[in-house]
């Protein structure tokens, strides 16, 4: 089955909210079996929207990053980042 990337461009409007769920989001990926890869650091953007922080998770295949998203511990931290962040998420599977 081949691994999934769950890759996250967002601008936060609302630190202290947004760092909320940071705490909460981190152990929920992290209990689906997500690893991250890229946590916000440094980037070039060549095309598209800029949005200052960019995450990439990897996990053991799409299916579990959904039920990642899903989950009742993520959908509690996600709660925090909802009118903090202006987010935009997609999980791709990745090439075996």
């Amino acid at each position: 089955m081949p691994t999934a990337l769950w890759i996250a461009h967002v601008e936060v409007t609302d630190a202290d909210a947004y760092g909320l769920y940071a705490k909460g989001a981190g152990p929920a990926i992290a209990a689906h079996g997500g690893v991250f890869l890229a946590r916000g650091g440094r980037y070039v953007q060549l095309e598209g929207n800029d949005r200052a922080r960019n995450v990439v998770a990897r996990f053991p295949s799409l299916e579990q990053a959904v039920a990642c998203y899903n989950s009742a511990e993520y959908q509690a931290a996600l709660a925090h980042a909802k009118g903090a962040s202006v987010r935009d998420l997609v999980v791709v599977e990745e090439i075996g």
